[in-house]
């Protein structure tokens, strides 16, 4: 027998509905809280996104603090307190610091406008002076059985290193105007134009440098026509032309020759330099059968060829004339050294010029041939 009341029948049925009610609060709060673990998910997955596609200098596509007070403390408005709020920006050599952001931008554009930059081996040094010791023969290792005694090696021949350094300056200058204009980049244009004083300047003394207050040129540097192992520590080996004011009948041979006379474990990663009016001749040789020696770049970015090698235009290279050397081949990560201090300093010079504003920009910069069996020449001879 039943014994419950409609009462008591209503009261459950509100009581099941009470906690349906309830369980889809509880749903319904669930799902929201897991759609903004999402939404928080994927908020984190596009920055993390953004913040790789930026590029890579310092860390951030916005200016730093320290960028920002220089550019606008120091460089617009010549205010000394900006610059000495900068950590590491300490007047030396008559210039300040510049942050390691406008410094970046200086480097990426060097490496882009000076060819032998861009092939040559960079060390960075805290100082001005750099050394570094090279092994030049002896021998250090043999074979023995597992159970026979070790006999002594001969002892290792080391020779030093230490590129010829100098103060590579620049002495861009801005009209006030320019200066006062917010939307001009100051920045972006203090660094392009320091790099191309400083890729011309460095560009001419990495070839023909004398080393007195400079690098010391490739070209500068001893020469010899004997082979690998006979010539002294830091002479670099030529190939004559075979004529006096040029190529002989067989440019192709001379230039083959040219290139094994390297070794085959410089040649990974060889390439040939020389000046545009050089490369117009080249590209104008043949060998017997008619074919070019000279090949366009298959890909659009890539360096024209010469014999399969990539060919770089170096506007200090000489032209073809008697007793130059118009033509280098090598690999010049191997076979050039070049040793700068990692700061650029910069003074801003509002007086010397009115009413423009220089920024005098200095760095000290060296280089040396390192392995004078990476590059070979080519010299127009008998």
């Amino acid at each position: 027998m039943d014994n419950t009341t409609p009462t008591d029948a209503t009261t459950d049925q509100a009581e099941a509905s009470f906690d349906i009610v309830a369980r889809q609060d509880r749903t319904e709060a669930h799902v929201s809280t897991l759609r903004s673990d999402v939404d928080e998910v994927k908020a984190r997955v596009d920055r993390i996104a953004r913040a790789a596609a930026r590029p890579a200098l310092g860390g951030t596509d916005e200016q730093a603090p320290e960028v920002k007070g220089f550019v606008d403390g120091y460089l617009r408005r010549g205010s000394l307190a900006e610059v000495k709020s900068i950590s590491g920006s300490v007047p030396a050599d008559g210039g300040y610091a510049v942050p390691r952001q406008i410094d970046a931008m200086i480097a990426r554009e060097l490496t882009e406008i000076s060819p032998i930059r861009a092939l040559a081996q960079v060390v960075q040094t805290g100082s001005a002076g750099y050394r570094k010791l090279v092994s030049t023969g002896g021998t250090a290792s043999g074979w023995v059985s597992e159970t026979a005694a070790r006999p002594e090696t001969d002892t290792p021949q080391f020779s030093e290193i230490a590129p010829p350094t100098g103060e590579l300056y620049a002495n861009p200058a801005a009209s006030q105007a320019m200066l006062d204009d917010a939307g001009f980049e100051l920045d972006s244009w203090l660094a392009s134009e320091i790099a191309m004083e400083f890729a011309r300047a460095e560009g001419a003394a990495f070839v023909n440098g004398s080393g007195i207050d400079q690098p010391l040129g490739f070209l500068a540097s001893p020469v010899s026509i004997a082979a690998d192992g006979a010539r002294a520590f830091g002479s670099l080996q030529y190939v004559g032309s075979g004529a006096a004011d040029g190529f002989d009948a067989n440019p192709d041979a001379k230039l083959i020759d040219l290139v094994h006379t390297l070794k085959a474990g410089h040649r990974q990663g060889a390439s040939f330099v020389m000046n545009s009016a050089t490369l117009a001749e080249v590209r104008k040789l043949k060998t017997a059968d008619g074919a070019f020696l000279w090949q366009p770049g298959l890909v659009e970015g890539q360096p024209d060829r010469l014999l399969g090698y990539p060919v770089i235009e170096a506007e200090d290279m000489p032209d073809i004339a008697a007793g130059t050397m118009p033509i280098a081949f090598g690999n010049f990560r191997h076979g050039y050294l070049i040793a700068e201090r990692s700061a650029t300093q910069v003074l801003r010079d509002p007086f010397t010029n009115k009413p423009f504003v220089h920024f005098y920009a200095t760095k000290r910069v060296g280089g040396q041939v390192l392995d004078s069996n990476a590059i070979k020449l080519l010299k127009i001879e008998l």
